[in-house]
């Protein structure tokens, strides 16, 4: 998959070398980009695919520029957040004044992706459910430092929140996903 849009403007001068090699390194993390952007937007392939390509859209036309300070990946990872709670929170000003002014009906039907359910194992369903289980910050530094192989320093920094902060997520998110766990395990034990 190309993510350099086509030249449609003569205008536009040919990219310099540093941005070449920049969307090179994107280009190779795509698929790690994608897997943080579904548990940014609660596994809704949809929306995720629609805050990758925002996000990549603002990296293209500059409102998000890496500083080579840091990560590119930790950098991508933290604007893809930003990117994802943005949308939420226009949908739910959306929402809300649709609501206020009566025309807008909530089907009551959830969302639901058969065709990833379908391709999970009985394994990755069960892991999910118990990472649903913890709080939204618990679970998000998991799978930064699970799924994403950062470090909590990384995952804190695209967090947005201190490192001390990230660690006792991380802390607590550990000890509770093993309750969840062993729970799971007595309760098998029972029925057997």
């Amino acid at each position: 998959m190309k993510l350099r849009p086509k030249r449609v403007s003569s205008e536009m001068h040919a990219p310099n070398r540093d941005a070449e090699d920049l969307w090179a390194e994107i280009e190779k993390l795509h698929e790690q980009n994608f897997a943080w952007a579904l548990v940014c937007c609660k596994r809704n392939r949809q929306e995720a695919e629609d805050v990758l390509q925002t996000t990549y859209l603002k990296v293209l036309d500059g409102r998000a520029r890496f500083s080579a300070e840091g990560r590119l990946k930790t950098w991508l990872f933290a604007v893809i957040r930003r990117t994802a709670a943005g949308r939420r929170r226009q949908r739910v000003v959306r929402e809300g004044l649709l609501n206020v002014v009566g025309l807008f009906r909530r089907s009551g039907v959830a969302d639901s992706n058969p065709e990833g359910e379908a391709l999970d194992s009985q394994r990755g369903r069960l892991l999910r459910r118990r990472l649903a289980g913890l709080s939204l910050r618990q679970r998000q530094v998991l799978e930064l430092v699970f799924y994403q192989d950062l470090s909590i320093e990384q995952a804190a920094s695209v967090l947005g929140v201190t490192l001390g902060t990230a660690r006792v997520h991380y802390d607590r998110g550990k000890k509770r996903f093993a309750e969840l766990l062993a729970l799971e395990e007595g309760e098998h034990e029972l029925r057997a």
